[in-house]
């Protein structure tokens, strides 16, 4: 008889960043003796799937959200979507009530799903935006952010507290709550010492049609670029597919050791700047290039603060000629900290009785 605690682990489906960061995650829960359940919907779920085709997987409500093909829609397209969000939450606080019993579940982690807790079980919300950026209403999305983490049991923050923080004021208060926990940066990626393959790595992810739009730019600019290039697509499929020619590789996806493999064997990497990104090249010390996603407040915020640190320079998307590659080498990139916290630390809170 299976005596492991279950715990359900529950991303959201916005890109692959919620689910990828999850990895160290599940693999502590594992190590530490518990059976992670795993939930999601969309690319998410699909990705990992791949990842652990051996564990428990449920699909949950989508909460369907997509970006705006202009810069400046996104904001205003979530704010008329909102409904339907606010249903895919209602929807999904049902769905986990009904998970919990017929899985035995002990303990409940979300990665930015408002709708996965309980009166009952422990409940935890992963984010690192404790201030959600929005323009001239980040105040109000702000306090709707802190509303919904009170029915959390504990909030855990994906970086450090002190100033070598990767999140800024995004993920920092004036004032500490006592439910909010600094975990540090995590990754799924590993630092080791590879010969470079590779002058650049292109990483897209995040949802359509942004993806797609800037694909579409790239694919124009590396037509100029001199060195050997890596493309990874960000776009989940059955198979995986590879194009090679003598001076690039184009793949659709990579799981996470081949990815790891490749961005430790890249000079540079060109990506957009949203946050598990920048954790993922943060362990792994490397120099990047940003593009923010058009409109995403924290994806532009995120990538002005690296500059302004000079760890890395970005271009907005609409701007980006394959020239600016150049700055990298004027920018000092991410230096590893190894100072990380054992995730298993954490898991005391479902070992209760």
């Amino acid at each position: 008889m299976n005596n492991k605690k279950r715990i359900l682990v529950a991303p959201l489906n916005w890109g692959f960043g919620h689910a990828t960061r999850c990895i160290p995650i599940i693999d502590a829960l594992l190590d530490d003796g518990f059976e992670p359940v795993l939930a999601s919907d969309g690319d998410a779920l699909s990705m990992l799937k791949k990842e652990y085709p051996n564990l428990l997987q449920l699909e949950l409500p989508s909460y369907n959200i997509s970006y705006s093909k202009k810069n400046k829609g996104l904001k205003w397209k979530l704010l008329k979507d909102s409904p339907n969000i606010l249903k895919a939450i209602k929807q999904e606080k049902v769905e986990v009530d009904k998970i919990i019993v017929k899985h035995n579940i002990s303990g409940l982690i979300s990665d930015n799903r408002y709708g996965i807790n309980s009166e009952d079980i422990p409940s935890v919300f992963v984010t690192h935006q404790l201030r959600v950026l929005s323009g001239s209403t980040t105040w109000l999305s702000s306090k709707v952010q802190q509303r919904y983490l009170n029915a959390f049991d504990e909030c855990w923050v994906p970086d450090f507290h002190g100033r070598s923080n990767l999140s800024g004021k995004m993920g920092h208060l004036k004032h500490d709550k006592p439910n909010i926990k600094y975990i540090g940066p995590i990754s799924r990626l590993q630092k080791s010492e590879v010969k470079n393959t590779y002058d650049l790595a292109v990483i897209l992810s995040g949802p359509e049609p942004q993806r797609s739009i800037l694909e579409d730019i790239l694919s124009m600019q590396l037509k100029n670029y001199k060195g050997k290039v890596l493309l990874v697509r960000g776009v989940l499929e059955d198979q995986q597919k590879k194009v090679t020619s003598k001076q690039s590789t184009v793949v659709n996806f990579m799981l996470h050791e081949e990815l790891e493999k490749a961005i430790n064997g890249s000079d540079i990497i060109l990506a957009r700047s949203g946050y598990t990104t920048i954790m993922d090249l943060a362990k792994l010390g490397k120099k990047a290039f940003f593009i923010p996603t058009p409109g995403q407040f924290e994806q532009e915020y995120l990538a002005k603060n690296l500059k302004k640190r000079m760890i890395a320079p970005f271009s907005k998307q609409n701007e980006f000629e394959i020239k600016h590659l150049n700055e990298v080498h004027f920018y000092k990139g991410f230096v590893p900290n190894d100072d990380l916290q054992d995730l298993t630390e954490l898991f005391d809170l479902f070992k209760g009785e």
